[in-house]
C-alpha cells in the first residue's frame, strides 16, 4: 500500500515523498521590483532541507501588472530567472524538487500586502499601485473596479505565461504550477460570478476554460515533454452560482489532454464574505473528488497537520500527495519529524543535523 514515503514519479521527475510544500506567498520583495532575495533563499531552503518531496515558491507574476501586492515575486524578465537560479540551486542540492507556481492576480491585484501596511484594499496608482484587470469588470468585495481584458489582449497573456516558464525552466525549477485557484485572474475566468462576459472566453464551460486550456498548452510547449506541469485549481467558489467541484473535474479532465500531469486542489478565494466549514482535512473531499471524476492523479491541502493524518490521505487512495502550509511555517522540520514518527526509515537527514536525529 502507498503511504506518504514512497516515491512519485511523474514525466521525468522524481519526488522522494509525497509530502510537499505548498506555494505560500511571502511579500518580501521590499524593493518592490518582483526580484527575490535572501528571505526567499532562506525559507525555501530551510524547507528543502527539512525533508519535503517538493518546495513550490509562492504566486509569481507573469507580468509586473500581475503581482497580488507591489511586494510580490515575478519572473518577467531573465534578471528574475537570475535571482531565482541560486535558490532552485539550492532546493535541488537538498534532495527536494524545486518548483514554481506561475500567476496574474486578475482582478486581485495592486492590493496592500498583508504585513508591513496599515491599510487593505487596493493600492492606489499615486502610491506604486496599478490598475488591475479581469475577464469583466467586476470588482472583488472591497477593491477598485477592474478593467476588463479586451480578446487581442489575451494572446498576450497566455506568451506571458510561455514565457516565464521558459524563464523557470533557465532558472533550474524541476517543474511549474499554473495558478488558476483563489480568485486570480484564470480562476475568475472559470467563475460564472467573475466571469460575465459574452465572447469566447464567457458563457458556456468551454468558453470560460478557454484561456486557462490556451496556458497549459503553451506552458507544455515552453517546458518540453519531460518537465511536470501542475494545475492549482479552486475546486468551489462556496457561493450560490459559483465554480463548483463538477467543472473543476471537468476542467481537469480537459487540462490533462492539453498537457498537466497533477491537480492542486484548494477552495475559494474569488468571492469574499463566505462560510467555509473548516476542519482538518476539510478540501480533502474535493481532491478525492477531482481525482476520481476526472482519473487524474491530485494533491491535497487544508488543515492537514499531523504525520498520520497525511499519512492516511495517501494510503486511503484520497490523493496521490499532500501540501502543507502552516504546519511547514511552524516547523519547517516536520516531514524528518513525519518520518520517525510513522516509522519510516529514510536517508535524507541533513548529515549536519543527524545528531539530533530521533533514535
Amino acid at each position: 500500500m502507498t503511504g506518504l514515503f514512497d516515491a512519485l514519479t511523474l514525466r521525468g521527475t522524481t519526488f522522494r515523498n509525497r509530502l510537499w510544500v505548498a506555494p505560500m506567498c511571502q511579500y518580501s520583495c521590499l524593493e518592490r521590483d518582483g526580484v527575490p532575495t535572501d528571505w526567499h533563499l532562506v525559507h525555501l531552503g530551510s524547507l528543502a532541507r527539512g525533508g519535503a518531496g517538493l518546495v513550490i515558491a509562492e504566486a509569481t507574476a507573469v507580468v509586473p501588472e500581475g503581482r497580488i501586492s507591489p511586494q510580490d515575486t515575478g519572473i518577467w524578465s531573465d534578471a528574475h530567472a537570475a535571482a531565482w537560479a541560486r535558490i532552485a540551486t539550492f532546493v535541488r542540492d537538498q534532495g527536494a524538487v524545486p518548483g514554481i507556481q506561475l500567476g496574474h492576480a486578475g482582478r486581485k491585484a495592486s492590493t496592500f500586502a498583508p504585513w508591513g501596511a496599515d491599510r487593505t484594499g487596493s493600492v492606489p496608482p499615486e502610491e506604486g499601485g496599478w490598475e488591475a484587470v479581469a475577464p469583466s469588470a467586476v470588482a472583488f468585495d472591497g477593491y477598485a473596479v477592474p478593467r476588463a481584458l479586451t480578446l487581442d489582449e489575451l494572446p498576450a497573456i497566455v506568451q506571458a505565461f510561455a514565457d516565464a516558464a521558459v524563464r523557470a525552466v533557465r532558472a533550474g525549477f524541476g517543474l511549474v504550477e499554473i495558478h488558476a485557484a483563489h480568485g486570480y485572474l484564470l480562476h475568475q475566468f472559470l467563475s460564472p460570478l467573475s466571469n460575465r462576459r459574452d465572447d469566447a472566453y464567457g458563457g458556456p464551460l468551454e468558453n470560460r476554460a478557454r484561456l486557462l486550456l490556451e496556458v497549459v498548452r503553451a506552458v507544455r510547449e515552453a517546458v518540453g515533454e519531460e518537465l511536470p506541469v501542475f494545475v492549482r485549481f479552486s475546486a468551489t467558489d462556496w457561493a450560490d452560482d459559483g465554480w463548483h467541484v463538477d467543472e473543476t473535474a471537468t476542467v481537469a479532465g480537459w487540462a490533462r489532454e492539453a498537457g498537466a500531469d497533477l491537480f492542486d486542489i484548494s477552495t475559494g478565494g474569488l468571492v469574499g464574505g463566505v462560510r467555509i466549514p473548516l476542519g482538518p482535512g476539510y478540501q480533502v473531499p474535493f481532491a478525492e473528488q477531482v481525482g476520481d471524476d476526472a482519473d487524474v492523479p491530485v494533491s491535497a491541502v487544508g488543515l492537514i497537520t499531523t504525520p498520520e493524518q497525511a499519512d492516511a490521505v495517501i494510503r486511503d487512495g484520497r490523493a496521490d500527495a499532500v501540501m502543507l502550509g502552516r504546519e511547514l511555517l511552524r516547523d519547517p522540520h516536520f516531514p524528518l519529524r513525519a518520518a520517525h514518527a510513522l516509522g519510516v526509515d529514510i536517508d535524507y537527514w541533513p548529515p549536519q543535523y543527524v545528531r539530533a536525529r530521533p533514535r
